[in-house]
């Protein structure tokens, strides 16, 4: 085995498989495609994905780079960012993550978005700016802490200027610059 290969393929194999279902159902619903019951699907998998993340942490820490490759890491982080249900989870999936990224073993821009992500779902404010709004005036930064001093803060963890993140969410989620969705739906960042 090299270094490259991860140590547990058949966990990054599970990771990947859950977080592209899980994708795949969100891009559905921000187009605002999904019905009554493939919604409740779509909440299935979250919870169920979020079950099973659960497991891998008790039983490993954080899956990082060495335990399932970077395919996969990204495919646990987009798994507990997405685990709106369970806010004490994704805080303690947050600090996990954090020690991974301090071990060197993540990306510190996914510890970024998942920290805003925590505390937006604990109804705080955000610290990076990297949680979005599609509402039906069009994509909104989530509350944030100290906007003012929001891009030094990025700059610390990796991230472009939030101007320039707001504007490639924009360009993403409302190409022809219309956002008719009704419904509000937390976005995390992209750039």
């Amino acid at each position: 085995m090299t270094t490259d290969e991860p140590q547990r393929p058949d966990l990054a194999r599970e990771l990947i498989a859950r977080a592209a279902e899980s994708s795949a159902y969100r891009a559905k619903r921000v187009r605002d495609q999904l019905d009554a019951v493939q919604l409740g699907r779509a909440r299935h998998i979250d919870h169920a994905n979020t079950n099973v993340l659960r497991r891998i942490l008790g039983e490993h820490d954080w899956p990082g780079h060495r335990l399932v490759g970077p395919t996969a890491a990204r495919a646990a982080w987009s798994i507990a960012l997405h685990s709106d249900d369970d806010p004490a989870f994704q805080r303690a999936a947050t600090t996990l993550l954090g020690r991974a990224v301090q071990a060197g073993d993540a990306l510190v821009q996914h510890w970024a978005r998942l920290h805003d992500r925590a505390l937006i779902t604990s109804r705080r404010h955000q610290e990076y700016g990297t949680q979005y709004q599609l509402c039906a005036d069009g994509i909104e930064l989530c509350p944030l802490r100290a906007p003012e001093s929001v891009d030094a803060r990025r700059a610390t963890v990796g991230l472009p200027p939030i101007a320039v993140a707001l504007k490639a969410v924009r360009r993403r989620y409302t190409p022809d610059g219309s956002a008719d969705e009704s419904p509000t739906v937390v976005l995390t960042g992209a750039a």
